[in-house]
């Protein structure tokens, strides 16, 4: 299941996300993510989320990015929530290549895995095929 949090830079978006990532720690039964590009989140969420910082991998595009996410699940059974925070930090301001990212990510998780997207643009600017998951 795909969820995206929008607004434009300075709108609250971070601040959602890290209260989003910390109660799913108190509910979630399994492994938790958080990705971003840099370290803006890791030291307000949990030390029980598993942080990735996707400069540290290389991640320059959202189809290294989708590959990350395959390996990242292909590896640990047993993960309920993803959290990524700037998407467009990570793959640019392709909003069709974004929506791409996200059908094929919806695909994968099904409604095993709970993936939540910060996306720094407003839901009017967006692409149809990015509109249908926000929620």
């Amino acid at each position: 299941m795909i969820k995206l949090i929008t607004g434009k830079k300075g709108s609250g978006k971070t601040k959602i996300l890290i209260d989003q990532i910390n109660d799913s720690v108190k509910s979630s039964n399994g492994s938790i993510v958080c990705v971003e590009k840099g370290s803006n989140v890791r030291y307000s969420i949990s030390r029980k989320v598993r942080w990735c910082d996707t400069e540290y991998y290389k991640i320059d595009g959202y189809e290294t990015f989708y590959g990350f996410v395959a390996g990242l699940l292909a590896s640990n059974y047993d993960i309920t929530h993803i959290f990524v925070d700037g998407i467009f930090r990570i793959g640019g301001r392709d909003y069709e290549a974004l929506g791409n990212l996200l059908e094929k990510i919806d695909k994968l998780t099904g409604d095993d895995v709970s993936v939540v997207f910060t996306v720094s643009a407003d839901a009017d600017e967006l692409s149809d095929n990015v509109k249908q998951f926000i929620k």
